[in-house]
């Protein structure tokens, strides 16, 4: 009979129903990257959301501010098996960028800063289900964890949460981002343990 300790296999899921399978609650927030951390100066930072007609959709850092603002309380899953349960974050809903966004095409493409992409249905970006997050914790977005910026899907595994944000562009199909391409599901849902292909 083997020996798995405690420290290794974590926290069970059957001691916390808030945990997906597969997955172990930290305290930590780890930090994990492609590359190296892109910085971002906030009076250079926009974000665009591009349609399918080209119309683009532009807001400074000043006019992101300018907008309802939410506190957002959430559990987060990375695709590396840590979990963080009851996270807090502020920052602009993606209902309210899309408010004025005229499109017919059901995906987006996520694109940093530091050129990392990742796919998600549109979908899953509305109905209070995602938001360009610019604090954590009560304090600006540190770079190593996505500042000034970055997109908040927690109901997906946190690589679609994809860090330093800059702009979404609408697709017509479910194209593979970065980690789709190299491996990790096209989707991502944690409590499907949608890991890889």
């Amino acid at each position: 009979m083997g020996i798995v300790s405690r420290a290794f296999s974590g926290r069970s899921r059957e001691h916390d129903p808030n945990l997906p399978p597969g997955q172990y609650l930290t305290e930590d927030f780890p930090v994990l990257s492609a590359g190296p951390t892109p910085e971002v100066d906030t009076a250079d930072w926009e974000f665009t959301i591009r349609s399918e007609s080209g119309q683009v959709h532009r807001w400074s850092w000043d006019e992101l501010h300018a907008l309802p603002i939410d506190d957002v309380g959430t559990d987060i899953h990375c695709v590396t098996r840590w979990s963080k349960l009851g996270t807090s974050w502020r920052g602009v809903s993606l209902d309210t960028l899309f408010a004025d966004v005229d499109t017919s095409f059901e995906y987006v493409m996520a694109h940093s800063y530091g050129g990392y992409t990742t796919n998600v249905p549109l979908d899953d970006l509305l109905d209070g289900k995602a938001w360009i997050a610019f604090e954590f914790d009560g304090e600006g977005l540190e770079p190593e964890h996505g500042g000034p910026a970055r997109l908040l899907v927690p109901h997906l595994y946190f690589w679609k949460s994809a860090k330093w944000i800059r702009g979404l562009v609408m697709m017509e199909d479910d194209d593979p981002g970065f980690w789709e391409q190299n491996g990790y599901h096209i989707y991502g849902d944690p409590w499907l343990e949608q890991r890889y292909w």
